[in-house]
C-alpha cells in the first residue's frame, strides 16, 4: 500500500509546535459539483480576510485530473505566464478575535481519494484535531426567496439536532468530503459537516447568500469569528439582480411560484420530509431541473463583460 504520508509536504517549523495541537478544523473542497461556488468565496474570504500560514501542502500532481479539469495560465502580448496551479493545502488561520484554526482547503480530489482520506486523517490525528467541520454545497429545487437551508450529518448529535428540518434517504454521487467524514467517524474522530441548499437555477452562479450561511454554521459549530461582512454586501447586490431578473420574466416568476408552493407545503407538513426528494423520495430528474435552469438562463439580462454578480 502506498504511504499516504507522500502525498502531504508540511511546514517543519510548524507542523509539530504546540501552538498547532488540540484545534478546530474547517474543510472545502471546489469543483464543478461547487453550487453556489460557496466554498470558494469562504476560502477567499478566510485567507482575504484573517491571518493565516500555510502548514501543508497536498501533492496535486498525484491528485488531480489536469485534462479533465484545466488550470488556468495567462497569455501577455508574446508570452504565457501566471499559471494558476491547482493546489490542496492546510492553514493555520486566525478568527477575528485571533483564535488559531486550521483550514484545509483547495480542489477536489480526482484520483485517489481513500489514500488522500488516509493523509488527512493522520495529520488530524498527529495534530490532535478537536473538531473537523466541513462543508458544501447542493443544488436543490428551493426558491431563494426563502431560508437558506442545511442539512446536518456527523457523529455530534448537539451540533445537529435542531438544525436540520428534513432529514432524506437518498442514494447520492459520493465526494472526497463525505467520504471524508465516513473515514474520521470510523476512526473515532469527532465531525459534523453543513450541506447548504443552494437553488438549482442559481447554481451555477456566485451565490453569497449560501456562502454567509455556511459560514455561520462553521462558526457556531467551532465557536470561531468568521468574516461575513463583504459577503452579505455582495449578497444584497445580488438579490437585488434576481428579484428585476424574475419580475422581468412571466416564465421564471411561475417557476419561483411553483418552489414557494412546494417549500412552504413541505415546511408545515408534520411528515417533515425532505425538499430534495419528491413524494416517492427519488431525487428530481435532469429534465425537472434542467427546466427550470433554462428558463431562469434565458430570461437573464446580458450584463457587461466581467461584472460579477448573479449573471456570472
Amino acid at each position: 500500500m502506498l504511504d499516504p504520508q507522500a502525498l502531504v509536504s508540511t511546514n517543519p517549523q510548524l507542523i509539530d509546535a504546540d501552538a498547532l495541537r488540540g484545534l478546530n478544523l474547517i474543510v472545502g473542497f471546489t469543483g464543478v459539483a461547487e453550487a453556489g461556488h460557496v466554498v470558494s468565496q469562504i476560502g477567499s474570504e478566510l485567507l482575504g480576510q484573517l491571518d493565516h500560514v500555510r502548514v501543508a501542502r497536498f501533492d496535486t500532481d498525484q491528485l488531480v485530473d489536469y485534462r479533465g479539469n484545466r488550470p488556468r495560465i495567462s497569455f501577455v502580448g508574446d508570452h504565457f505566464g501566471d499559471y494558476q496551479a491547482p493546489a490542496i493545502e492546510l492553514y493555520r488561520v486566525r478568527d477575528g478575535l485571533g483564535r488559531p484554526f486550521l483550514l484545509l482547503t483547495g480542489v477536489e480530489p480526482d484520483y485517489q481519494w481513500e489514500r488522500f482520506c488516509r493523509a488527512v486523517l493522520r495529520l488530524v490525528e498527529r495534530l490532535d484535531v478537536r473538531l473537523v467541520a466541513w462543508v458544501q454545497s447542493l443544488p436543490l429545487p428551493v426558491p431563494h426567496t426563502r431560508p437558506i437551508g442545511v442539512t446536518a450529518h456527523g457523529n455530534r448529535p448537539e451540533l445537529i439536532e435542531g438544525i436540520t428540518s428534513w432529514k432524506p434517504t437518498a442514494d447520492l454521487q459520493a465526494g472526497v468530503a463525505p467520504l471524508l467524514e465516513v473515514r474520521l467517524a470510523e476512526a473515532g474522530r469527532d465531525v459534523v459537516g453543513y450541506s447548504v441548499h443552494v437553488p438549482h437555477y442559481l447554481a451555477d452562479s456566485v451565490y453569497p447568500q449560501a456562502a454567509v450561511a455556511a459560514l455561520e454554521y462553521l462558526g457556531a459549530a467551532t465557536s470561531l469569528v468568521l468574516p461575513t461582512d463583504k459577503l452579505r454586501e455582495a449578497g444584497r447586490d445580488v438579490g437585488v439582480q434576481i428579484a428585476e431578473q424574475v419580475r422581468d420574466s412571466a416564465e421564471v416568476a411561475r417557476i419561483v411560484d411553483r418552489l414557494e408552493q412546494r417549500y412552504d407545503e413541505h415546511a408545515h407538513t408534520t411528515s417533515r420530509r425532505s425538499l430534495l426528494t419528491k413524494e416517492n423520495d427519488e431525487l428530481p430528474d435532469a429534465d425537472e431541473i434542467g427546466a427550470a435552469v433554462e428558463a431562469f438562463l434565458a430570461a437573464r439580462p446580458q450584463e457587461a463583460e466581467g461584472q460579477p454578480g448573479a449573471a456570472d
